[in-house]
């Protein structure tokens, strides 16, 4: 990997306009790799812009300088605002996706755009579209990669709270706080450094996992009590989430999030899906256990990706059509999930 960073090196050895972005609907890792690696490049003198394709979860709000991220989607003024940056900009950074069609509107932009891209990323098959690539499908985190990157080019010294608050954030939440098999010796240095700067960790998850509205608190009681479904001839269980139940809980941007994970707490369940209908669209969260490849299913069903035990799709059917599409599929991948070790 000298190469890439070498390379990158010589683009950011003068100054730079600089563009980072993320998917949309971006989660801790996207947005807080984004954020420590602009925390990062302001530091070394470069003039730099955040953009988001869509809006932010509430939960992230808290995150240093995330009043500054620009939202492209909504009103033409905020998309033409990041249109002129873009256009503006001598390096575009791509981060924690591997394909453009993750940026929605936002990505034509993008790819138009003149400017050196680099993509920094750990999804697997990567689009060709970046010129300098930092990818590495062993790490846990976007923000891990981030930090390394950090750390090759300039050491570790830099580093300092508002930036380890960020990646930590984003290594956290992608590591299901530790607990998942991508947790490596690496995770764990990395997280080691960063606390070196005085950050404190129980802060950045009190931030993300104990501030939720009470409204939130209500929405997922009614998903566990009311739309959750158990097969235990496929060993799999699948919620679902109208758009006017969305309404009836006000349910924002980021709301959702992680409420697919309870579906995997239950007795010998190896894969959960959590269906929502929003948008003209349904979006839909996958997760799993073992060797079971939900991004393969994703992947092949349900225009997604993602990563082999927590991936996502997304369909223009109607709630109920998707849900039946999801059922039709299960027996091909029955011998698969009774072979699962929990």
């Amino acid at each position: 990997m000298n190469q890439p960073f070498d390379a990158l090196r010589a683009v950011l050895a003068s100054p730079q306009k600089v563009v980072i972005t993320m998917h949309r609907d971006p989660d801790a890792d996207a947005m807080g790799s984004s954020l420590g690696w602009a925390l990062y490049l302001e530091k070394k003198g470069h003039q730099v812009s955040v953009i988001s394709p869509t809006d932010i979860a509430s939960n992230l709000h808290w995150l240093p300088t995330a009043d500054r991220v620009l939202v492209f989607e909504g009103t033409n003024a905020k998309a033409r605002e990041c249109r002129e940056v873009i256009q503006e900009a001598t390096l575009v950074c791509c981060l924690d996706f591997s394909a453009i069609s993750r940026l929605k509107e936002l990505g034509r932009w993008v790819n138009e755009s003149t400017a050196t891209k680099l993509l920094v990323d750990h999804h697997i098959e990567p689009e060709p579209f970046a010129d300098i690539m930092l990818w590495d499908t062993g790490a846990a985190a976007t923000a891990q990669l981030i930090f390394e990157t950090i750390r090759y080019l300039d050491g570790t010294a830099i580093l300092d709270v508002p930036m380890a608050e960020c990646l930590y954030a984003g290594i956290m939440t992608d590591t299901g706080s530790f607990r998942h098999g991508n947790t490596t010796p690496e995770v764990h240095l990395a997280v080691a450094e960063l606390m070196r700067t005085g950050l404190e960790i129980n802060k950045v998850h009190r931030m993300i996992f104990d501030n939720s509205p009470l409204l939130r608190m209500k929405l997922l009681g009614h998903v566990l009590s009311n739309r959750l479904q158990v097969l235990p001839e496929y060993r799999t269980s699948y919620m679902t989430l109208t758009a006017a139940e969305l309404e009836k809980y006000k349910s924002g941007t980021g709301d959702t999030d992680g409420i697919v994970n309870y579906g995997l707490q239950i007795e010998d369940v190896v894969m959960t899906a959590l269906f929502i209908e929003r948008k003209g669209e349904v979006k839909i969260s996958f997760r799993s256990f073992g060797d079971f490849s939900v991004r393969d299913l994703a992947s092949a069903h349900f225009n997604g990706g993602g990563h082999r035990n927590a991936s996502g799709g997304r369909t223009t059917l109607s709630l109920q059509e998707t849900v039946d599409q999801f059922l039709k599929f299960l027996p091909f991948y029955k011998a698969q999930l009774l072979s699962v070790e929990k």
